[in-house]
């Protein structure tokens, strides 16, 4: 069932525009997460194939960054095309590899499309400026620099959209790059790379490495002086781990990190409005995304109503194969997955919260588990502390505004937060308060190539998407003169 879809999908490393096994020949099994089925082995990078990814990039950096910067433009504008015109075929290897449902794959194929449009017009928008200092009468000039050699690290919850939102700006820049997909979905940005070449990317801008060594891999790039950004997206707990290995070289981190999303609605929202919102926001990607609401908080006068239609809608989504006609819930990507939702619910259960629909995993294969909505979840529920990752909404009340802004404020993260409310004033008076990068306001989707994207306090560095994007990548440079 697989062999049309993957007849043409490499499976080496691809470093120097060249694809090749790994040094010692390792390989490592990809699973399809409906029916746990292996459906590719790909090669494992080792340390000495991160070493050849980065003198790849490295030999390839002057010629790039010389590029014109419209030069640069067009061909991320060629990849923009060549994706949306092969874009059914990657939504089914997108949902083949993550199982996430088929039109969750689609979203993210043109999703992850609009990075390159976005920035092939940004690449000509690297604009610095010329300004007087008061004091010497020098002329102050700044230009901004392609950073050299990125090295970018992306999860397996988005295969597409992670790496494009960091390969568009990173080619924009003029840097050159090295990617370490996750060893769960490796086979998408595979796939691009022969699109990439078409598009007119030169051999070594672009270096994929696979590998099931991740930690030595990445260590060895970080530990390369050549090595001048990093550039992570997953968990809290790894960023830390990076941070502390891009220290040494004083290598430019920019990390998108964990989130614990709170969802409030204020007794004077919408509630149709709010339920389509939370829809968005708690199921898109099944709740695998740092995005998803985590935690529902919902004042008390509108909470029963609230809780039955969220009920309905859930309990109404079609669980099965990503690839199926119809199908909305599919797999968790892994049994660890899988599990932890499992554990997190019933820890909730055990605890005293109530389930309204779903809450258990249904017998077979495949890494499923139900679309689930649970009420009555008490303060010492670990899913109030933790990413769920799944398709999980739990619920508690609240009573005013600053109870609501101090329980939604009381986590490490801070990507970002949503609320629904018809009184404007109050709209924008706790988005000001709520300690988050990103707030959507009456919106259940934040996430825009136009739009920074990035958390507060331990949510991450930097910023992605936008002008910001572009500028991760890029070095400030000063140059005093008189004339």
């Amino acid at each position: 069932m697989y062999d049309n879809l993957l007849a043409n999908v490499p499976t080496d490393l691809y470093i120097g525009g060249k694809w090749r096994p790994a040094t010692d020949k390792g390989r490592f099994d990809v699973i399809d997460p409906a029916t746990e089925a292996t459906i590719a082995s790909v090669a494992s990078a080792g340390t000495e194939d991160a070493k050849a990814a980065v003198d790849a990039a490295s030999d390839a950096f002057p010629g790039w960054a010389a590029r014109k910067p419209r030069e640069r433009g067009e061909i991320l504008r060629k990849a923009f095309e060549l994706i949306m015109q092969h874009a059914e075929r990657f939504a089914r290897l997108i949902t083949l590899e993550n199982g996430k449902a088929l039109s969750d794959s689609r979203g993210e194929v043109a999703y992850s499309a609009e990075f390159f449009r976005w920035y092939a017009e940004e690449a000509v928008r690297n604009i610095g400026e010329v300004s007087r200092a008061p004091t010497s009468g020098a002329r102050i000039l700044v230009q901004h620099r392609p950073a050299g050699v990125a090295v970018l690290v992306t999860p397996w919850n988005f295969p597409a959209a992670m790496a494009t939102r960091k390969i568009g700006p990173a080619l924009a820049a003029g840097c050159t790059i090295v990617l370490k997909p996750a060893s769960e979905t490796p086979l998408t940005m595979l796939a691009l790379m022969p699109l990439l070449e078409e598009a007119g990317v030169p051999g070594g801008v672009v270096n994929v490495i696979p590998s099931r060594r991740s930690g030595p891999v990445v260590g060895a790039m970080l530990a390369d002086p050549r090595v001048r950004v990093i550039s992570f997206t997953g968990s809290t707990e790894t960023g830390r781990k990076l941070l502390h290995g891009a220290a040494d070289q004083v290598i430019k981190p920019a990390m998108e990190l964990g989130g614990n999303a709170p969802f409030i609605v204020f007794e004077d929202a919408d509630i149709d409005a709010a339920i389509e919102g939370a829809m968005v926001a708690k199921m898109r990607n099944i709740g695998e995304a740092c995005t998803a609401a985590n935690r529902f908080y919902v004042q008390e006068k509108i909470h029963d109503e609230f809780a039955k239609k969220l009920s309905e809608r859930m309990g109404a989504l079609k669980v099965g194969n990503g690839l199926e006609d119809g199908v909305a819930v599919g797999p968790l990507v892994n049994a660890d997955t899988r599990n932890k939702v499992v554990n997190l619910v019933e820890d909730a259960v055990g605890k005293g919260a109530k389930v309204l629909i779903g809450g258990k995993p249904p017998n077979g294969k495949g890494f499923f588990y139900p679309a689930t909505v649970i009420t009555q979840v008490p303060d010492d529920a670990q899913l109030l502390r933790e990413e769920i990752f799944g398709p999980v909404a739990a619920i508690q009340t609240f009573q005013s505004e600053d109870d609501v802004v101090a329980r939604a404020n009381d986590t490490e993260y801070g990507l970002v937060a949503y609320l629904y409310t018809r009184d404007i004033g109050r709209g924008l008076r706790v988005s000001e308060r709520l300690e988050f990068g990103m707030v959507g306001l009456n919106r259940g989707l934040v996430s825009d190539p136009a739009a920074p994207f990035g958390g507060m306090k331990q949510s991450g560095i930097g910023r992605e998407g936008a002008h910001e994007g572009l500028m991760e990548f890029m070095e400030t440079q000063y140059i005093s003169v008189s004339w």
